[in-house]
């Protein structure tokens, strides 16, 4: 499968990484076409592994992934353009995190909408599904890095488009997945940042992850 990666982050990088490695074509997009920290991820992965501009990279994926900072991911999405997008599956992974008050940061947007919800208005043609956004990147493509049973969350408008991403979730390593309905379920999922960074300063460590536990009654 070709995939595009918005965003040259670590998440990002880590994501597209790992896709590679499980078989599929990655191409990263950033807002420069001669990108330095893309550049070298290209160097580092191989063949398979291509660099451009946010343009570029929703062209060619036939599923993209939203790995851009929460409060620039709207702009990178114009960016990238509508008739780029149109139709496809976008797992969006970022998080609306506002650190220009400095640590911890707060959410640009919260309770009554979420930056999923704002990139499916924004672009109604497109197919998003929320996910990944509640972990530390090399959980996302690891999970076993945690012993034990531990979620990842999905929630998106379209049934088929969660499906897509589940398959790519479940070769990622993930087994249990939970899907919490429509977009509007991101609201909860990014709200859990707030607890997700205390808990990184409780335990010095971002290698943990969530589980519901619950009756079967």
């Amino acid at each position: 499968m070709k995939v595009g990666i918005l965003g040259t982050g670590v998440v990002g990088s880590t994501l597209g990484s790992k896709l590679i490695q499980t078989g599929h074509e990655v191409k990263m997009g950033s807002r420069s076409a001669n990108n330095s920290r893309a550049g070298e991820w290209v160097r580092a992965n191989g063949v398979r592994a291509s660099f451009g501009t946010f343009a570029d990279a929703a062209a060619f994926g036939e599923v993209l992934f939203n790995c851009t900072a929460g409060t620039v991911s709207l702009a990178a999405l114009r960016l990238a353009g509508a008739a780029n997008l149109k139709g496809k599956v976008l797992i969006d992974v970022a998080n609306p995190l506002d650190f220009s008050k400095g640590m911890p940061p707060t959410l640009s947007v919260c309770n009554s909408d979420s930056l999923g919800e704002q990139i499916q208005r924004a672009f109604p043609s497109v197919r998003v599904v929320k996910a990944l956004n509640t972990m530390n990147c090399r959980v996302m493509v690891e999970p076993s890095l945690i012993s034990g049973e531990h979620d990842v969350f999905v929630c998106g408008n379209d049934p088929q488009a969660k499906g897509a991403a589940v398959e790519i979730l479940r070769s990622l390593g993930w087994r249990s997945i939970v899907d919490l309905g429509d977009i509007t379920a991101a609201r909860g999922t990014e709200m859990l940042l707030p607890i997700w960074l205390r808990l990184w300063s409780l335990y010095q460590n971002q290698n943990f992850n969530f589980r519901i536990a619950h009756s079967r009654l």
